[in-house]
């Protein structure tokens, strides 16, 4: 059967600093399991990486915890581990392959940058977080949803 995602929002914060940004990412850490699948949505420079940053770190990481542009997969050593991926460079779906995110996708959790980019190829993402940057880059509007599914035509 066929299944709808709705979303639903759980959080939304305006902030004007990365330590906010941080503490936002602290604070997800604490709502994901092992097996979520995160979008992370944003210009280049809205905080993709600085929430990702706050969420390792609460999850216990003291590394350096650096975007995944030029890597395209950081792996982190936590309980789950975290897979850090970023999209902006790939333009093709035959490029996800060697990324293989579906590898420890149950155990872990999966952070996508720029996870609008071939959004249908990756996989289904079970959060969604939303960075809006005022045009000043001043202010950081965040809006964090989590999919409800229902049973199409139900």
């Amino acid at each position: 059967m066929e299944q709808d995602v709705r979303w639903e929002e759980v959080r939304r914060e305006a902030n004007h600093a990365a330590e906010q940004t941080t503490a936002l990412g602290a604070w997800l850490a604490t709502q994901l399991d092992a097996g979520d699948a995160v979008a992370l949505i944003g210009t280049l420079g809205a905080g993709k990486t600085t929430l990702v940053r706050g969420l390792v770190q609460a999850m216990g990481y003291r590394g350096r915890v650096r975007s995944p542009s030029f890597t395209l997969v950081n792996i982190y050593p936590t309980d789950p581990e975290v897979r850090h991926v970023d999209l902006y460079r790939l333009n093709e779906s035959s490029e996800l392959i060697a990324l293989d995110l579906d590898e420890g996708a149950e155990e872990g959790i999966l952070l996508v940058e720029w996870a609008d980019r071939l959004a249908a190829d990756w996989g289904e993402p079970n959060w969604r977080v939303t960075i809006h940057v005022d045009d000043l880059g001043e202010e950081r509007v965040i809006v964090v949803e989590r999919s409800i599914k229902s049973d199409a035509g139900v």
